[in-house]
């Protein structure tokens, strides 16, 4: 019945005139202050010609055209693809505006999946539409230098590790896993079911007591670095003319008008004219006119969707309907074990969840596990609790894997899921009432892996219309409302 609504930076830094270094020491540049100073001042007297006092370069612009809020690598694959499908250079105007300074100014961003990550790639989901993307992705990580070059600039070396994905089952789910693989075989991916005993024949160092089924990503499933597939995707925007800047959104401008449905139910849409970027540290705000918003805010899109409106209505109706998009915060663990798993080892995913892979050549591991709905931690903080790989990670490591009863724990880190509590899916498209504002969050997980995917499908909808590389129709905010949940459940 909603048929026809649901279809409806970096800049250069300020620069530093006032200090000059002398010997390894700083004094100030008087000449250089007087004279700003007499600017300044020139500028505001009766019969001159009016200028601005202050140096504005370090706000946003006042238009663009999409303003895409969230500078992870799923906001910046959507900038990218946006850029790639203009119609000619420089026609669409792309502002990207990240609230974590560390994404455009640091080493990497611990608050983020984006950062420090297990780097996982493979074709083994629940969903036909995941399988898509995963070898959508893979033939983009695989060529990645014809997509991301830049002329003068070192290639991207994602440093991708091809050895594979292994998904155990037990008993219990050894029909849905070979149920499963015969999906993923139907869309094109390559993945062969194993015995316990082949398992144990093909990896000695795998205890297979528990294990029913196994199956195994032959080929294009591995690891890669996230970190450079991050550097390149902002290296590349901003070759292509695309506008970063660190801020906050705060508020959204709107206009609209009700509208009845066949049904008799009077909804209200709404159009987004002007996103206000707060600068941080600072009560400074730029307005920013636009036409389309990306809501790539990862695990706070929830919260950017409610400056919306979205969700402000009666429950049951689709204005009350949320974007059900929360913070949920992982750990990932480094370990060192010289009697581990060798060089051939996969990304190993056991039968209760915990999961690991080997981390360059010296014998070091990353895994970790996701808790239960009971043990989920405070998502207010990034700190570790290291009883949580004591208690929950280790135990299963050493029944699976029996040599790393030695392992010694190297550190740990906190990140965030943008976790999708209603099927644990991604959530792509435009929003039926908030006509302009699209999604590409909700991931719950695996949105690093699909992220060239998903950015393709975004800037198809938004300059097309429709999606057309991948049918991403299951994915659209409406089955939050109509309750048609789209399970995925192989993630880690």
């Amino acid at each position: 019945m909603f048929r026809r609504v649901l279809r409806l930076g970096l800049t250069p830094g300020r620069p530093n005139r006032g200090l000059r270094t002398r010997r390894g020491g700083f004094i100030l540049d008087w000449d250089a202050k007087v004279s700003d100073f007499k600017k300044k001042i020139e500028c505001m007297l009766p019969g001159k010609q009016w200028g601005m006092p202050y140096d504005t370069s370090y706000l946003p612009p006042k238009q663009s055209d999409v303003v895409i809020i969230g500078g992870g690598i799923l906001g910046l694959s959507v900038a990218f693809w946006l850029k790639k499908m203009e119609s000619s250079r420089g026609a669409i105007r792309v502002l990207v505006v990240e609230q974590d300074h560390t994404f455009f100014f640091s080493q990497y961003s611990r608050a983020s999946s984006t950062g420090p990550s297990v780097g996982g790639i493979w074709q083994q989901f629940s969903v036909p539409e995941n399988v898509q993307l995963s070898l959508f992705s893979i033939n983009f990580l695989r060529n990645i230098n014809e997509y991301l070059a830049v002329v003068d600039a070192p290639l991207v070396d994602l440093q991708f590790n091809p050895s594979g994905c292994l998904l155990l089952a037990s008993e219990k789910n050894a029909a849905t896993l070979e149920s499963n693989v015969k999906m993923q075989r139907q869309e094109g991916a390559k993945v062969c079911l194993i015995s316990p005993e082949q398992l144990q024949n093909k990896f000695p160092w795998i205890n297979i007591e528990g294990v029913a089924l196994a199956s195994y990503g032959m080929e294009d499933e591995g690891w890669f670095d996230a970190w450079s597939l991050f550097q390149g995707l902002r290296r590349k925007v901003q070759s292509m003319g695309v506008l970063l800047y660190q801020g906050e959104v705060t508020r959204f401008i709107t206009s609209s008008r009700q509208m009845e449905t066949t049904s008799g139910e009077q909804v209200v849409l709404r159009r987004i004219h002007e996103v206000q970027v707060k600068m941080n540290n600072s009560l400074e705000y730029q307005p920013v006119e636009c036409a389309v918003v990306i809501n790539a805010a990862g695990a706070w899109s929830g919260q950017v969707a409610e400056l919306a409106g979205i969700g402000k209505g009666l429950p049951g109706t689709l204005q009350g309907t949320k974007l059900p998009v929360e913070p949920r915060k992982r750990y990932v663990h480094l370990w060192h074990c010289p009697q581990g798993p060798g060089l051939e080892t996969p990304l190993v995913a056991d039968i209760n969840g915990v999961y690991f892979r080997r981390e360059g050549l010296g014998s070091n591991y990353l895994g970790g596990c996701s808790p239960t709905e009971e043990e989920e931690p405070d998502p207010t903080n990034l700190e570790v609790d290291h009883d949580f790989f004591q208690n929950k990670v280790w135990p299963h490591l050493v029944q699976r894997v029996p040599s790393f009863k030695t392992l010694k724990v190297q550190s740990n880190w906190a990140g965030y899921y943008d976790y999708n509590t209603f099927d644990q899916n991604g959530v792509v498209g435009p929003h039926p009432l908030v006509v302009n504002m699209y999604f590409a969050t909700g991931f719950s997980g695996h949105g690093l892996q699909h992220a060239p995917g998903i950015g393709r499908a975004v800037a198809e909808m938004v300059l097309e219309g429709q999606f057309k590389t991948i049918d991403m129709s299951p994915f659209l905010f409406n089955r939050f409302y109509l309750g048609e949940k789209l399970q995925e459940y192989n993630i880690l």
